[in-house]
């Protein structure tokens, strides 16, 4: 058995290839940043100081390493995501009201039956008692299904509505008035070509 003998500070070809890879990116707070020139998809706006412009915005490859997906995708994707999640979000919460209100009607109408009604003594007073327990229970159930109704339900829905009408209205004016300045762009530059 022979040990070779390494030189104090040497390192192992697997543990310089780890760092070679290491030192292509940089985290700071939490965020991973390509080091400049570590990134070739494209070029940098501002390449001597972090920016998020560019270190956001960089062109990622997909999984499969064939095309690249743009930070604009990856935003409207989240976007996206986010709808589907709040309408799924709201749907769950108006499932679990009605689940509460059926629980509710069901506890009420069970603490309303006649059942062992006419008893006396401490088994008609415990069962008094029982049905009272049961009719304030479903009193709570049912407060509990209006509350999930005005302060998740209605402010989940008035949200979601409210702001894409709010921010499609303000996209569609101002796509609208990109739209004319490019018309008018575009002949006055006809103009041009025609005089010329």
């Amino acid at each position: 058995m022979f040990c070779s003998a390494k030189p104090p500070g040497s390192v192992s070809p697997a543990r310089r290839q780890i760092r070679e890879v290491k030192e292509t990116k940089i985290t700071i707070n939490c965020v991973t940043f390509p080091l400049p020139g570590g990134s070739p998809e494209q070029q940098l706006l501002k390449p001597n100081e972090w920016s998020y412009c560019d270190y956001f915005w960089t062109d990622k490859k997909d999984p499969q390493g064939t095309t690249s997906v743009a930070g604009f995708e990856v935003l409207l994707q989240k976007q996206l995501k986010g709808k589907q999640m709040q309408k799924e979000m709201s749907e769950f919460i108006h499932e679990r009201i009605k689940i509460e209100e059926e629980y509710a009607k069901n506890l009420s109408k069970l603490s309303l039956s006649p059942l062992a009604a006419q008893d006396e003594g401490t088994l008609g007073e415990a069962w008094t008692q029982l049905k009272k327990s049961l009719h304030d229970e479903a009193e709570v159930h049912l407060k509990f299904s209006n509350k999930l109704h005005s302060e998740v339900e209605k402010p989940l829905l008035t949200f979601r509505c409210d702001n894409f009408k709010k921010d499609l209205k303000k996209y569609d004016h101002h796509i609208a008035d990109l739209r004319k300045q490019l018309a008018s762009r575009y002949a006055s530059v006809e103009k041009v070509w025609s005089l010329t």
